[in-house]
């Protein structure tokens, strides 16, 4: 297929299709990755979540079942300083839910953690050497980003708004990933916390697409070959794919994310923070109606869950969703049964039709 308008992207990851698996802590991991990687597009694995070892053992699983390039991605925060206060009053207000789950209120409150890219992250891209690094909420210090380009790795990062774009070219992006705001998961922003202001994907493709140089990646409501065609028309380069691939078989969704993400309708997503402590786009459900969906009790990212782990751990087993995060992006009624690399080859053959006016 090279009739894409623009091959920038497929030139700088050595790609067949211009279509990126969004890196899903939870669903993506190597079945899928391998997946997408087979059918021409670039696979992710999602780090934040895993250890150093479980890191090692899906990309060696990722080699074996592909020759496509893959792509790390890792968390920039800034681990927040306890406080003792705000945890208590966030877990006073869950307290209800304790006593009518049988939970043990007065036991010590589970650490939720997401790792942040810092030493032992950058030794382990020395180490494994990927093709691509991608970042969620800005970049890590200079010294490191020198380190994972002296790698040959390529360099990707998530903007919301402009400034963030030119703020990641300023510092040495490859590309920039577009996330607007009906994108499901974190938000990738970094520069701001104005929930209020954040753009929708197909008015920000153009606006980042004018203000950098590199090629911009379009994420963000992209669940068919018209979003790939739409957001190529705004001049994006590539798209990164995330809801769409949790319906396909090889994603490892819990069974109350996939039974709400068959049943929601597009209506039915809400920016939170209950869960991690920052802002993300997830399925609306018990815990984010009643106190939500935004709480100013939430701890900062990412000590919000701990608390609602012993709520989870008592509900997730008779099937309920009601105190977990169950992400996806605005356009999960755009629904479908098929293998990952069947939806990435579909994707990309929809797409090019829609370009070429077919």
């Amino acid at each position: 297929m090279t009739a894409w308008p623009d091959t920038r992207i497929l030139t700088l990851f050595g790609i067949e299709l211009p279509i990126l698996e969004a890196p899903m802590a939870g669903p993506s991991g190597s079945a899928l990755a391998i997946a997408v990687g087979n059918a021409g597009g670039l696979p992710s694995l999602p780090c934040a979540l895993l250890t150093e070892e479980q890191i090692r053992s899906e990309v060696a699983l990722i080699r074996q079942g592909t020759r496509a390039p893959l792509n790390l991605n890792f968390f920039c925060h800034q681990p927040p300083e306890p406080d003792e206060h705000r945890a208590l009053q966030w877990k006073l207000a869950l307290r209800p839910y304790y006593h009518e789950l049988g939970a043990d209120f007065d036991a010590p409150t589970p650490v939720s953690n997401r790792a942040p890219f810092e030493e032992s992250s950058c030794t382990l891209v020395e180490e494994l050497k990927p093709e691509v690094v991608s970042f969620h909420f800005g970049l890590p210090p200079k010294a490191f980003m020198d380190r994972v380009k002296a790698t040959g790795a390529k360099v990707i990062a998530s903007a919301t708004t402009v400034d963030e774009a030119i703020w990641l070219e300023e510092r040495g992006c490859d590309a920039i990933i577009a996330m607007g705001y009906e994108a499901g998961g974190h938000r990738g922003m970094f520069l701001s916390d104005r929930l209020e202001t954040q753009v929708g994907i197909f008015a920000l493709i153009p606006q980042i697409v004018d203000a950098v140089s590199v090629p911009v990646i379009a994420a963000g409501a992209i669940a068919d070959g018209r979003g790939v065609a739409a957001a190529f028309m705004l001049g994006a380069s590539a798209v990164q794919v995330g809801t769409a691939y949790m319906f396909c078989p090889e994603a490892k969704l819990t069974a109350p994310h996939r039974v709400a993400l068959g049943k929601a309708k597009d209506s039915e997503t809400a920016i939170t923070n209950m869960f991690t402590g920052r802002p993300a786009r997830g399925i609306m459900n018990r815990v984010m109606s009643e106190l939500g969906p935004m709480s100013d009790l939430a701890p900062r990212f990412p000590l919000a869950g701990g608390a609602l782990m012993p709520l989870r751990a008592k509900s997730e087993p008779t099937g309920s969703g009601d105190f977990m995060n169950l992400w996806a992006g605005q356009a999960l009624g755009i629904k479908h049964e098929l293998s990952a690399e069947a939806l990435t080859r579909q994707l990309a053959i929809s797409a090019l039709e829609k370009l070429s006016g077919r």
